[in-house]
């Protein structure tokens, strides 16, 4: 058994559960890329496969981190595929078991998964945890975003939804990733259910420039007022990417170099008024 999930995190949520439970042990793989953003045209072939990884590239480059072509190289979801296809190859009894919780996310990784996966039906199995309720840790009835939310012990209730992908949903599956391939917009959301919407590339801008105020923040901060507050949110990568490209049109005020991390500047919306108390400003202008 190979267990595939599509968050870090999830990792170490799904491993802490086999180790209660020797039925579900597997090794634990990660498909690592963020299938919600960025272009998907000609996925199928190496020139849209180029595409993509130059797009991540292009928004790496521009959040001024470091070493981007070694971020981008622990991104490799060509490989983990070849593995994954290699052991099936190579052990019959091989099964995989893809688990997905209900978010935008593991959904668009999902549908890229399986449409790679159709010469082996019959052994990929699904757990899409969709509108299902579990139990938090203070015996609290919740309904988990994402995987890492669940707690080992409700991973093993989990593990009855596993289901054998069929045939027919093999075919509507694939033929919805490649809707979303044709469909050409830049960012995915979950309308319910495992069905995505397209929308453009600008789609979380209005939600992030609310955190730009009338005083100077940090690049961090705002981007972790965004993630911590709004409802529909995305890596932080592409927020970066996103909150430098609205410096300009917005005429806000930046304090540090915009070239580097986010942790290297400041930015103030000068139409926005202060925050701040008046004896706070006071003490600001003394020193």
């Amino acid at each position: 058994m190979i267990h595939i999930v599509f968050n870090e995190p999830d990792v170490a949520a799904l491993q802490q559960a086999i180790a209660l439970d020797e039925s579900l042990q597997g090794d634990v793989q990660v498909i690592k890329d963020d299938y919600a953003v960025g272009p998907l045209a000609a996925m199928d072939d190496a020139e849209g496969w180029k595409a993509r990884r130059d797009w991540w590239r292009m928004l790496l480059a521009s959040t001024g981190e470091e070493n981007v072509d070694e971020r981008l190289n622990m991104v490799d979801d060509k490989m983990t595929l070849h593995n994954l296809t290699k052991a099936l190859d190579e052990n019959e009894q091989e099964v995989l078991w893809i688990w997905a919780a209900q978010n935008k996310h593991d959904v668009s990784g999902y549908y890229w998964l399986i449409s790679q996966l159709q010469p082996w039906q019959g052994r990929v199995f699904i757990l899409y945890l969709n509108n299902l309720p579990f139990l938090s840790d203070k015996g609290g009835i919740f309904y988990p975003q994402w995987l890492s939310e669940i707690p080992a012990k409700e991973f093993l209730k989990a593990k009855k939804l596993a289901r054998l992908v069929t045939p027919s949903e093999f075919e509507v599956d694939i033929d919805e990733w490649k809707k979303q391939c044709r469909d050409g917009q830049m960012v995915r959301l979950l309308e319910g259910g495992k069905k995505l919407g397209q929308t453009t590339e600008d789609f979380y801008d209005k939600a992030l420039a609310k955190y730009v105020h009338g005083d100077f923040s940090k690049g961090s901060k705002i981007i972790n007022q965004f993630l911590s507050k709004e409802k529909e949110t995305t890596g932080d990568v592409y927020l970066t990417w996103r909150l430098k490209q609205l410096v300009e049109p917005n005429g806000w005020e930046v304090k540090g170099d915009l070239n580097k991390t986010v942790r290297d500047f400041e930015l103030r919306n000068p139409a926005m008024p202060s925050l701040k108390k008046k004896g706070d400003a006071a003490e600001e202008v003394s020193e």
